[in-house]
């Protein structure tokens, strides 16, 4: 039984221990998220409990103390390990002057009440999908499209039959200024967005290291939807998708995420996480927010996976009430004032 601070050699290879963790590592967990999140005023962490590798995204709080929130993390299986590393960590955290640890492992809503009796306090999400859905990507392609609802294969077979081509493109300045455009116009009443910067420096990170694409659905000369995704292990993930406010070519976009999904399978991927949808009881609410976000969605598959989304392990309950009843909120509103980006 051991915690420690992963070596600098360690860090250089980080992905291959996130990536050997029970649950087969999380895209959101590595080395280069981290990094990303340094630019938003985190400081990283990398350490080891055990040998299961820990991401650690550090937010200073003076007077009240350290934030330690795990992307995605701990990378465990079952609520048994997830306590079995909380009891270990605690101390850990608590001698460095952490007020509290937030998780964000992908257990399943079901887990929920075993959370609460070990005293885990529900806090907001931070990475918007704790609430998703899946395709598995095991079987061959003809397969997987067969498999679709036959809402999605109609849309797809619509659009490459009127003549939508799909590009898999490189994040230079141009091509991410007109995916942000495009994410501007779709966000539009259903989600928020960060800064043009952020989502650039997001982008062109993940390309370099080898798990990000940007794709582009085209129609008559133009483009009309963007994608991005990413494949980390036997995993990808659908980060961002947007289009055009003006439907002009039907199914565009979802004949592009048949293309992000052949791209995936080709890199190994079994599982595409199309990360984020309203939860299971409430897909079909119209009122939600992301209420035309699922919809697109569901024309993969029907099934909506609930996680338990974020939880906070308190270590020192006066300093966590400070921040909950006002700290959280002051950060978060001179953050904003200063930066025009998320806190988070």
């Amino acid at each position: 039984m051991s915690v420690r601070f992963a070596t600098s050699e360690e860090i250089s290879t980080w992905d291959t221990f996130i990536l050997s963790n029970p649950d087969g590592g999380n895209v959101f967990s590595s080395l280069e998220y981290a990094q990303q999140k340094e630019t938003g005023g985190y400081k990283h962490r990398f350490l080891f409990v055990n040998k299961l590798a820990v991401t650690i995204l550090e937010k200073n709080t003076p007077p009240i103390g350290k934030l330690w929130y795990l992307p995605k993390g701990p990378n465990v299986t079952s609520s048994k390990a997830l306590f079995d590393t909380l009891k270990q960590l605690e101390p850990f955290a608590k001698k460095r002057g952490v007020f509290a640890i937030r998780i964000e492992t992908e257990l399943t809503r079901t887990q929920q009440p075993t959370l609460s009796r070990h005293g885990l306090q529900k806090a907001a999400p931070i990475i918007p999908n704790p609430s998703t859905i899946t395709l598995d990507l095991k079987p061959n392609l003809e397969d997987i499209l067969m498999s679709l609802p036959q809402k999605g294969r109609h849309a797809i077979r619509r659009a490459q039959r009127d003549g939508v081509t799909v590009d898999l493109v490189e994040t230079t300045d141009k091509n991410c200024k007109t995916m942000y455009k495009l994410l501007g116009e779709t966000a539009e009443g259903q989600f928020g967005i960060r800064s043009y910067n952020y989502y650039k420096t997001f982008w062109q990170r993940f390309e370099k290291a080898g798990y990000g694409q940007l794709f582009f659905a085209s129609f008559e000369g133009k483009v009309v939807a963007g994608a991005y995704a990413m494949a980390y292990g036997t995993k990808s993930t659908y980060k961002d998708g947007a289009s055009v406010r003006k439907r002009t070519a039907y199914g565009a976009s979802h004949f592009l995420q048949w293309h992000v999904i052949e791209w995936a399978k080709f890199r190994g991927a079994e599982l595409h996480d199309f990360c984020g949808s309203p939860p299971s009881d409430e897909l079909n609410n119209s009122d939600h927010p992301h209420y035309g976000i699922g919809q697109f969605k569901t024309a993969f598959n029907k099934t909506v996976t609930d996680y338990i989304g974020c939880y906070d392990l308190v270590i020192s309950p006066i300093r966590y009430v400070s921040w909950t009843k006002l700290g959280e909120r002051v950060y978060r509103h001179f953050y904003f004032k200063r930066t025009k980006d998320y806190y988070y």
